[in-house]
């Protein structure tokens, strides 16, 4: 009996958190329940990523009576795209399973990735083709998905949330890799193992509040873009080379205009202006872009740590 249970291969469960304390109790509930239904031991590691209320005291308190739960505690707010990476490299089970700890992830998935994985799958991500959240931000993300999918130079997975299940062997790659700003979807996917999907209707937020704001949106959409595809790039060197030919094609006809109608052609100053405007408007999107992909360069090269922790428990 204690060789069968020695031989018990482990999972390893990775929860983000972030001022989380209206879910934590339940997150931990439910994922208790779940694992007691499977034939694995678990370990079951929250990352807090410096928050303000009292989810780092309810951690400990889980923590206190129940040596299976493992925090780590960030020395500040390292970032909703670097701490649950970092948890992930952390972990130690022969597979690992990244999900929300705002319960719209709901921690049931975790018995079909599992199977998923049981099956031959290395890698196994949740896909929300359904949402209970505000529709307009919902046709937004399927609008981006889309986009991405069609320009990424490796295929990715529609409506992937992130969420799902890495095998021993994919974390592995994943520590050799060192991404200090990973965009973890399109990283699985350039890996190149098998993806395997489990499909969910996403429930709304029942406790607490979204940490997502227009900001921290739109800087995951751009990173997609910026380590996964140089079409951005190579459409702005196709753009700017096709305007220069216009701008040169529209000088000569205004050109020979003039000449041919000396006296009665005026310029005027409405294309003045308007070829103004354009212009900068056109410049200022190019530059706007080429910056994205510098301050991605920059990400690179300064070879920060993902994440600096203040203290750790039961590990």
């Amino acid at each position: 009996m204690t060789d069968e249970i020695s031989a018990r291969k482990l999972i390893s469960i990775v929860t983000p958190c972030y001022n989380e304390e209206d879910n934590i109790n339940e997150l931990y509930a439910r994922i208790v329940a779940v694992m007691a239904t499977l034939p694995y031991d678990y370990e079951h590691i929250c990352i807090d990523n410096a928050s303000t209320d009292s989810t780092v005291q309810k951690i400990k308190e889980i923590a206190a009576r129940d040596k299976r739960v493992k925090l780590i505690v960030n020395a500040r707010n390292f970032g909703h795209i670097k701490s649950p990476y970092y948890a992930i490299l952390q972990s130690r089970g022969d597979a690992c399973v990244l999900i929300a700890s705002d319960l719209q992830d709901p921690p049931e998935m975790i018995a079909e990735f599992i199977k998923k994985w049981e099956e031959g799958y290395k890698t196994v991500l949740a896909v929300k083709p359904e949402s209970q959240e505000s529709s307009l931000m919902f046709f937004v993300r399927k609008v981006y998905y889309r986009f991405i999918t069609r320009i990424s130079e490796v295929p990715l997975v529609k409506n992937a949330t992130g969420a799902g299940l890495f095998d021993r062997v994919v974390v592995d790659i994943l520590r050799n890799i060192q991404d200090s700003y990973p965009y973890f979807r399109g990283l699985l996917c350039e890996i190149g193992f098998p993806i395997a999907t489990v499909p969910f209707k996403q429930p709304r937020r029942t406790g607490g509040i979204t940490k997502n704001n227009f900001y921290t949106l739109y800087d995951i959409a751009m990173l997609g873009i910026t380590n996964h595809s140089k079409m951005p790039l190579r459409l702005m060197a196709m753009g700017g080379f096709a305007l220069s030919f216009l701008s040169l094609l529209v000088a000569f006809i205004f050109l020979m205009a003039k000449l041919l109608y000396w006296n009665s052609f005026q310029l005027g100053t409405a294309p003045i202006v308007i070829g103004i405007f354009f212009f900068g408007a056109t410049q200022a999107f190019f530059i706007g872009v080429l910056g994205e992909y510098i301050g991605s360069i920059h990400t690179q090269v300064r070879k920060m740590p993902l994440v600096v922790e203040l203290e750790r428990v039961n590990f």
